[in-house]
């Protein structure tokens, strides 16, 4: 099983400090979740078959033609694989280590592509694997050139396959309207903007024809009642959305600045930033010693990413974790 973000209890063993004394920034997701409703009292009791609200709901929100409820996009990573043939696959890298991890494992010839060099490899697979915005790097790629890219793919018989777990605060670069177009498929998670992770639940856009053979694949009873009711209060409640965007902009504007002052050039989205740390490892020692958990990449991107402080106690202890650190 691949090492992810907000293993807190892990952090709490190594170093001895309870969970509750730990600050999160390990994951990117929205500190500020939303208020999930109670669900019925028959959402327990009730076999979870399929609500056509939901879905409905999911198109308009990411402006789709389609979509697929599935238990966290961790659900469609895991199986898109399984849909294909033996097949050329490339995975822009560095990015969320899943995609390649389960594309490599069904028979496909795997290789994980540089940002940079990803047009020059279009031409010579047949499946494209890319986060946009990308996770942990926040690179993007624009939208018209991702659907120049599907239209090749498309071409012969090829996917694209966009995650855009971190798009919800730049709706203007979805592929989602796109996606009636076979050989296009993106991922959508209402885990990181609603700060839901725990609700497993995520969305998969794409031609019907496809989506109903990964929902064959997937089973029935994939999304349980309870998810599903507050999945569908979350996706229609459009003033707590416009509100929450404007303050996750604002918030991930002032981290991005906060590591300036600090002398550290970041990068991210409104929800994380990341930087190229020489020192990673140090750094993600001293913030663990401080009580602050941050996401410490050891590998293709050597480097840290950090979410979001929840409040004013959890921005103070971060900056005085990096003056600290800028000390030594």
């Amino acid at each position: 099983m691949l090492e992810h973000g907000g293993n807190l209890r892990d952090a709490a063993r190594e170093y001895g400090r309870p969970i509750a004394d730990w600050i999160d920034l390990s994951t990117g997701i929205n500190p500020h979740w939303y208020a999930a409703p109670a669900p019925d009292a028959n959402a327990w009791h009730r076999l979870p078959e399929a609500d056509p609200a939901l879905a409905a709901a999911a198109c308009a929100y990411y402006d789709a033609p389609a979509m697929l409820p599935v238990a966290g996009t961790q659900a469609a990573i895991q199986a898109l694989p399984r849909l294909r043939t033996p097949s050329r696959v490339a995975v822009a890298a560095p990015s969320y280590a899943e995609h390649a991890h389960h594309w490599g494992q069904h028979g496909h010839d795997l290789r994980q592509v540089p940002y940079a060099q990803l047009a020059a490899a279009v031409g010579s697979c047949d499946v494209l694997v890319i986060c946009n915005p990308n996770n942990p790097t926040g690179e993007r790629i624009a939208p018209e050139l991702l659907l120049e890219w599907a239209g090749k793919l498309a071409a012969r018989g090829g996917w694209l396959v966009v995650d855009e777990a971190f798009g919800d605060t730049e709706s203007h670069a979805s592929l989602g309207p796109h996606t009636h177009r076979p050989g296009l498929i993106v991922l959508r998670s209402l885990g990181k903007f609603f700060g839901l992770a725990g609700l497993r639940l995520g969305f998969v856009a794409a031609h019907p024809p496809l989506l109903a053979q990964l929902a064959d694949m997937l089973g029935p009873w994939t999304v349980s009642g309870p998810a599903q009711q507050v999945a569908l209060a979350a996706l229609n409640d459009t003033h707590w959305q416009d509100a929450m965007r404007e303050r996750l902009r604002g918030e991930g504007a002032h981290l991005h600045q906060l590591l300036a002052a600090h002398g550290i050039a970041s990068n991210g989205t409104a929800l994380f930033q990341w930087w190229p740390e020489a020192r990673a490892e140090a750094l993600w020692r001293h913030m663990a010693e401080a009580g602050i958990w941050v996401r410490l990449f050891r590998h293709a991107a050597h480097g840290i990413r950090l979410g979001l402080p929840p409040d004013e106690h959890a921005w103070l202890r971060l900056q005085q974790a990096l003056t600290a650190w800028k000390h030594t």
